[in-house]
């Protein structure tokens, strides 16, 4: 019997790939077979070099995708240079943090923009290649903040619950021309992105006291879920939101 979480001949896309959660899915997807099209502001060099050492092909695309100027660009460089587009993995995120009451549109505009606007056009640009050819996996990185309302975070918590309406919505569209449409929910994973929380002794002890598992995740964590999402295995996975997180969700 074949594999079916073998990734050998796909071709992957991963935004926000430099560091963290998305370098630990780009090395994943690529130990499970994938060649790699790393998608960052700054040249994923360090996450290029392990994906080519475990005998996988990566490229490096430069994107900021606080717009949607690269979103095209970067399908078409991913096709270009790796032959195909088979796997999109939407990860690149931003944080701004502030008391409702005082937080600004700026603020807002940027979190919004870079999480949620730019997510659905790259997805878009994908899903017409995908379609064409008649399959494809999307993930999408979610939040427990898809689930819940945290504090302080306005815009982040806007944008992650609208990708997860957003994937389902996508999921029904999409299921029937051979796309998987998926999300990612992490818990609270040792990220930049959770770099303030884990340095504030008190949220940290109130967060470690909720998650069953007694421990902050780490990027690798993410990995097995991504490989599984974006494989023969999850086949008939649509529109759902995985959360990993420790147990995080079911207290």
């Amino acid at each position: 019997m074949t594999n079916p979480f073998d990734l050998t001949g796909k071709v992957a896309v991963v935004t926000g790939a430099n560091t963290g959660i998305g370098q630990a899915i780009a090395v994943a997807l690529a130990a499970a077979g994938a060649d790699v099209a790393c998608v960052g502001r700054t040249p994923a060099e360090d996450t290029a070099q392990q994906i080519r050492a475990l005998g996988r092909r990566a490229e490096i695309i430069s994107a900021d995708l606080s717009t949607i100027e690269p979103v095209q660009r970067v399908v078409d460089e991913a096709v270009d240079k790796l032959g195909g587009l088979d796997i999109l993995i939407n990860n690149a995120g931003i944080i701004r943090r502030a008391d409702a009451v005082d937080f600004t549109e700026d603020d807002w505009d940027a979190v919004i923009d870079t999480n949620l606007k730019s997510v659905f056009f790259l997805c878009q640009a994908a899903g017409r290649h995908m379609i064409a050819k008649g399959s494809g996996k999307i993930v999408n990185i979610a939040s427990m903040l898809t689930f819940q309302g945290g504090i302080r975070v306005p815009s982040y918590t806007a944008s992650k619950s609208g990708i997860g309406g957003l994937t389902k919505l996508l999921a029904n569209e999409w299921a029937g021309k051979g796309i998987n449409v998926n999300a990612i929910a992490p818990g609270y994973i040792a990220t930049n992105n959770t770099a303030a929380l884990q340095a504030d002794e008190t949220r940290n002890r109130s967060i470690l006291e909720r998650i069953p598992a007694g421990k902050w995740g780490d990027p690798s964590d993410l990995g097995g879920a991504a490989v599984f999402l974006c494989s023969r295995a999850a086949d008939y996975v649509q529109g759902h939101i995985l959360a990993v997180d420790g147990g995080w969700l079911a207290r």
